[in-house]
């Protein structure tokens, strides 16, 4: 019993830590990201570049292989629909890839600043009193007599 109020203490920390909760977020708003991408996609890019291209409709767009019949359905390589999707793709990876050069961009900036007042923020070493001062040119002296 030992060992699983152990295991349980650590999964509850382990779903209690900040990044956790922030990877579930995630998870959730890159969903709908990508529902209205899709959405994109489907309803509004593809229909401009099938009417570009002469009124073709992308999603429609297969090859038959075998004809539907009473009993079958048709079987169909479509084609289009994956057409659709690669350009799902791509757009889904511009969009990530803005926001994280521009998250990057955002923390380099902050580390920059970070680093900037640590530095001034440091204070100048002490200056060397007369007597330390001496004491080394008298080091110096012996160790050149040596």
């Amino acid at each position: 019993m030992s060992k699983e109020n152990g295991f349980f203490q650590e999964f509850k920390k382990f779903i209690t830590r900040g990044s956790v909760v922030d990877l579930a977020v995630g998870v959730v708003i890159g969903g709908a990201f990508g529902a209205i991408t899709t959405s994109l996609v489907n309803d509004v890019i593809m229909p401009c570049v099938g009417l570009l291209l002469g009124g073709v409709d992308f999603s429609s767009m297969q090859l038959v292989l075998k004809a539907a019949t009473d009993t079958t359905e048709e079987v169909a390589i479509r084609y289009g629909m994956f057409i659709n999707a690669v350009v799902n793709f791509l757009i889904i990876s511009f969009v990530i890839f803005i926001v994280v050069k521009a998250f990057n961009k955002l923390r380099e900036s902050i580390d920059r600043q970070k680093e900037e007042e640590m530095a001034a923020a440091s204070p100048e070493p002490p200056k060397k009193s007369n007597e330390e001062i001496l004491l080394e040119e008298i080091r110096d002296i012996l160790k050149e007599k040596k």
